[in-house]
């Protein structure tokens, strides 16, 4: 996979693209990741990349004319053909106002061959990027940063942990919080102890077995894959509901996981 990070703050990327499992999949030739210079699309002497807004209002805005400038130099395909999907390529515009990222988008851009991150900065972009430029918009999260540098790392790096290979075992990927089988159709029926299904992780627990009074639950000791499993399973299910409640909504629940949440709710009532 290649990804594109198009930025006026180039120098923040020589920190999160250089450690983990983003730098192991560059290492690894799986991912090659290169960071843009928006001012090095400039023209003018003071290499000018915002300006104030139309209409009047606080802050500046990006302009139009370097991120178009600079989109052109990649070689991307046409936007009508990328939105077509003849081409494994998408071009992501990180904005307040977009889309939350989740898992299920993360998993989404691991299937292309080549994304590109425009990062967004003071009071925003100019429309015409989203516009005619980006095939979609993504936030991180329902607040505010001062620009897209951080989401893109983040995004960078739930996406390239992803790629076959990056991680050391795969099978980990399929096993974390939000992560949704679509061919689990029972969740009593899966073979791994450690399946969520849409929930939040279940809690972990490593040596020592007892640390300061407090012992590791008898469940997980027992040796019992289907008694560790059904552990699991209902402290994934008890900490969903108190953290992430809106998460049950979209989850794989069987009716004994309905039952133990039923009896949860009439219990703290």
């Amino acid at each position: 996979m290649k990804a594109d990070i198009v930025t006026i703050f180039p120098d923040f990327f020589r920190g999160p693209l250089d450690y983990g499992i983003t730098r192991r999949a560059q290492e690894m030739g799986l991912a090659e990741i290169k960071v843009h210079d928006l001012r090095e699309f400039t023209h003018d002497r003071h290499r000018t990349v915002d300006d104030r807004p139309f209409g009047g209002g606080e802050g500046m805005v990006l302009k139009p004319e370097p991120v178009f400038e600079c989109l052109e130099s990649l070689g991307l395909a046409a936007r009508e053909e990328r939105l077509a999907r003849n081409v494994e390529q998408s071009v992501v515009l990180l904005s307040a106002q977009g889309q939350r990222f989740t898992q299920r988008v993360a998993a989404e851009l691991a299937l292309l061959d080549r994304i590109v991150l425009i990062c967004g900065r003071y009071e925003g972009i100019d429309e015409r990027v989203a516009d005619c430029l980006a095939d979609r918009e993504l936030s991180i999260g329902d607040y505010v940063l001062s620009g897209g540098e951080m989401a893109a790392a983040v995004i960078v790096e739930a996406v390239m942990r992803l790629l076959p290979g990056a991680v050391g075992n795969e099978a980990s990927t399929q096993q974390e919080s939000f992560t949704v089988d679509a061919n689990v159709k029972s969740v009593g029926s899966a073979d791994s102890t450690c399946g969520s299904n849409g929930l939040l992780d279940y809690p972990h627990y490593t040596r020592p077995a007892e640390f300061r009074g407090i012992g590791v639950p008898e469940a997980l000791m027992s040796g019992n894959h289907e008694e560790i499993r059904k552990w699991r399973r209902k402290r994934a299910l008890e900490k969903t509901l108190r953290n992430r409640p809106d998460l049950l909504e979209g989850a794989v629940l069987s009716e004994e996981d309905r039952r133990f949440l039923t009896g949860i709710k009439d219990r703290d009532q």
